[in-house]
């Protein structure tokens, strides 16, 4: 039994199942592809939103502006004689009103639509969805669009949304059935006014419903773009071979650069003072000239096998080798290529100096 659930794991693996949570770098590839969780809903009902707080602090302004044209129409215009002056200007004038009530609604729809798609995705800017791809054209994928679980699922999203915003339209209406059934009773100016009120009533309600059921569509939304995001363990483990490189590449990259730094030590070695080993684990190349140089300089290091070929060459150029242990174990590990000797180990190397100097007789 055990065996057999072992095998099914295995079988999962290679199968290449789509179980584990997308990387940031995947989520941030398919926020550049366009790919993000959106539901439409959510800007459509904040703009209808905005509109309804509009109307209900700019309504009678709105409404006085619309008597206002109706009046200048019926008063001055009509008196106006026809040519192409006076179309001209009654164009403009007309124009300008129309302008001048529309551009509030207008940008009140452009803010809400704006921080309806902000507040789910925040700023992104892309162009990859807008571009020509060949297989959007393919009718088999399209077919397959419309006759898919998501395409019912939205059908059934659109009903139920129809249903409950019609059930609460009908219980507002229903709520206030006793008063519209008297309005042939009262005036035109009350039953105009009531009717506007009951009809701003109705659309608060739909607003608010509608940015409910975006919200929840929202939700739905978020888990099915997390679902389709999904990665298979293969997945996972390319992402990571792209990102870090490919190990056998890594080290042949590593392995060159070994080489070239092996290179450049051979190349600056001839200009060592002295090489000071531990002496098979490590071997420290120094430099000192003292017209130039505030301190003496390390220009070759190595352990192991190159502290090896280090030596070997060292003993081709007749440099000085000298054993030191202690010195050349905290050489290696305090100092790199090119820096000067440290003043804690500074006395010590000039010691060496000194009496490799004194060999060559460079000094008394």
């Amino acid at each position: 039994m055990e065996k057999r659930y072992l095998l099914v794991l295995d079988l999962q693996f290679f199968s290449g199942e789509k179980t584990e949570k997308a990387t940031p770098q995947k989520r941030q590839e398919s926020k550049r592809k366009g790919q993000v969780a959106k539901s439409p809903e959510v800007p459509a009902a904040m703009i209808m939103l905005g509109g309804i707080m509009l109307l209900n602090f700019w309504g009678g302004w709105m409404l006085d502006q619309l008597l206002a044209i109706y009046r200048i129409n019926f008063s001055q215009y009509i008196a106006w004689e026809w040519s192409p002056i006076n179309i001209r200007n009654l164009f403009e004038q007309m124009t300008f009103n129309a302008i001048k009530i529309v551009a509030p609604i207008m940008a009140i729809a452009m803010v809400s639509g704006f921080l309806g798609n902000y507040i789910q995705v925040g700023s992104l800017f892309t162009t990859d969805p807008l571009k020509m791809k060949l297989e959007r054209l393919d009718p088999i994928q399209g077919a397959k669009k419309i006759f898919s679980m998501r395409a019912l699922v939205e059908l059934v999203k659109s009903l139920l949304k129809i249903a409950i915003i019609g059930f609460a339209a009908f219980s507002v209406l229903w709520s206030e059935k006793e008063e519209l059934f008297l309005l042939s009773q009262k005036s035109i100016g009350y039953s105009l006014s009531f009717i506007g009120s009951l009809t701003l009533k109705m659309a608060t309600v739909s607003a608010i419903i509608l940015l409910c059921l975006a919200i929840l569509d929202y939700m739905y939304q978020k888990y099915e773009f997390e679902k389709g995001i999904r990665m298979s363990k293969q997945d996972i483990k390319d992402e990571y071979k792209k990102a870090e490189g490919d190990p056998l590449i890594k080290s042949k990259i590593k392995e060159r650069q070994r080489q070239m730094s092996m290179n450049r030590m051979i190349q600056d070695l001839p200009n060592a003072d002295v090489l000071i080993t531990n002496p098979t684990h490590y071997a420290i190349a120094i430099k000192y000239d003292a017209e130039t140089m505030a301190a003496p300089m390390v220009i070759a290091m190595g352990k192991d096998h190159i502290a090896l070929k280090i030596k070997e060459k060292a003993k081709e150029l007749e440099i000085v080798i000298m054993e030191n242990k202690p010195l050349a174990r905290a050489l290696y590990h305090q100092v790199e290529i090119g820096d000067y000797v440290p003043e804690e180990l500074f006395l010590a190397v000039a010691e060496v100096l000194a009496y490799i100097y004194r060999l060559k007789g460079k000094i008394k």
